[in-house]
């Protein structure tokens, strides 16, 4: 089941409340759980116009986004597990209604125009996307910021040359990712160093939290200036740094790796997977006790390993929806890529390979680029391999959207002859106590 996991055929801080916000909505969503359906009044093909929740064992899981595309896979995992009722959110009712009373249209099924996907696509490339709760309300900048939604960019406040201005609550408020132009990174970057600045005068939480974004602001450039030169051997020991930084302050206090995880993004980009893939692996390899010098090396590895990727052509890598079998093997080819890139460089641990060669291998053999089998894998590639799929299953994309972390675990569970299943076990554990963080 490869297709899963790649798209083939003052007190608080103001900059926390876009958190907050999330939280509360999240909470309202389930207070308001009224509505009952049946799960086969849901429509194959169709794209959800709100969304699915489940109760099971007590508790209340959100299922399906809105927006997700329900398909005969989705149907059958859930008939597994004996699930015949799903519900959704009382405001909803009017949409659920409509949808199960329409019937099966094939127009529900979202196509982007591959004209207007495409202008997208070479317009995003000159933006770069930041965390906004360092963009602090009242704070001074000197650089535009922009907002991505449904492939739209829109200016949130946009500067010109030599202004500056206050950020406002504007930016908290608006929904998608935010965005900086490239050219705009050295001012960003010069803005992260002043709120580095600020940490000593933070309450010891907020501290933390701020030097956890930090840190992985300054992973997601380092890896976004490696895809642009990966040849850089001055990147590599940078990348040696910020791992470094992430283990320490995960060791500190194990709570900051929900910090140092991106949970919201609304669309992909290799340099944001890279760092989150780096962060869980760190963090999976803490809980199952490895030893430092061993976490340092599978950091390195996870937060390289989609380095080939820089050698892939640009329209493959980002096409819309599947890929034919032509461009499956060339998107396999970035694995031997990356690997072949990293071999030359002497300052890549020979330790941290099997993190970048093995994160698309199987236990069953059936994946690549070697399909090595069982005891063949090390632990390094089957910690990536579940991060790895994990991070893109419940990752954005134009085209299709994200799989709520519950159901994207429950694909894992599925394909559980292809996983570790005592490292799977302990993920969904790590995660666990991350939502309810």
């Amino acid at each position: 089941m490869r297709t899963f996991c790649h798209p083939v055929s003052s007190s608080a801080p103001a900059c926390y409340h876009c958190h907050m916000v999330h939280g509360k909505r999240y909470r309202e969503a389930i207070d308001n759980i009224q509505k009952k359906i049946q799960l086969d009044c849901l429509i194959i093909g169709a794209c959800l116009p709100f969304d699915v929740y489940l109760r099971e064992g007590g508790r209340v899981h959100l299922l399906f986004k809105e927006g997700m595309r329900y398909t005969n896979c989705e149907k059958d995992i859930l008939h597994g597990k004996n699930i015949s009722e799903i519900y959704f959110d009382e405001k909803d009712a009017r949409d659920a209604e409509q949808f199960i009373s329409e019937g099966d249209e094939e127009d529900r099924v979202n196509v982007v125009d591959p004209v207007v996907f495409s202008r997208y696509d070479e317009e995003k490339e000159d933006y770069h996307q930041v965390e906004r709760s360092l963009l602090v309300p009242g704070a001074d900048i000197d650089f535009s910021v922009y907002v991505l939604n449904n492939m739209k960019i829109s200016p949130v406040l946009e500067l010109a040359d030599s202004q500056s201005a206050k950020i406002g609550p504007e930016l908290v408020q608006a929904y998608g990712d935010i965005l900086i132009k490239k050219a705009d990174l050295p001012k960003y970057t010069e803005y992260m160093h002043t709120m580095a600045k600020r940490i000593e005068s933070l309450p010891s939480r907020d501290a933390e939290k701020v030097t956890s974004l930090v840190i992985r602001e300054n992973s997601k450039l380092i890896i976004k200036d490696l895809i642009d030169d990966p040849r850089s051997g001055r990147k590599i020991k940078e990348v040696d740094r910020e791992v470094n930084n992430i283990i320490d302050t995960i060791l500190k206090n194990k709570d900051t790796i929900y910090d140092l995880i991106d949970l919201s993004k609304y669309d992909y980009y290799t340099y944001t997977h890279s760092v989150d893939v780096a962060v869980m692996s760190i963090g999976l390899a803490t809980a199952i006790n490895m030893d430092r010098e061993h976490v340092e090396k599978l950091g390195i590895g996870a937060m390289l390993h989609d380095l080939g990727k820089s050698m892939v052509d640009h329209e493959i890598l980002n096409k819309q929806g599947g890929l034919n079998s032509y461009e499956f093997q060339v998107i396999k080819k970035h694995v031997i890529e990356g690997n072949n890139i990293l071999s030359v460089q002497k300052d890549f641990p020979r330790e941290s390979f099997p993190a970048v060669l093995q994160h698309h291998e199987k236990l069953t053999g059936n994946g690549y680029p070697l399909g090595v089998a069982g005891k063949d894998i090390t632990l390094f590639g089957r910690i990536t391999s579940i991060v790895d799929c994990y991070d893109a299953l419940t990752t954005c994309r134009p085209y299709k959207k994200a799989f709520t972390p519950y159901y994207a675990l429950e694909l894992l569970v599925k394909q559980k002859k292809d996983f570790d299943c005592d490292i799977l076990r302990e993920f969904i554990r790590m995660l666990g106590r991350l939502q309810k963080a």
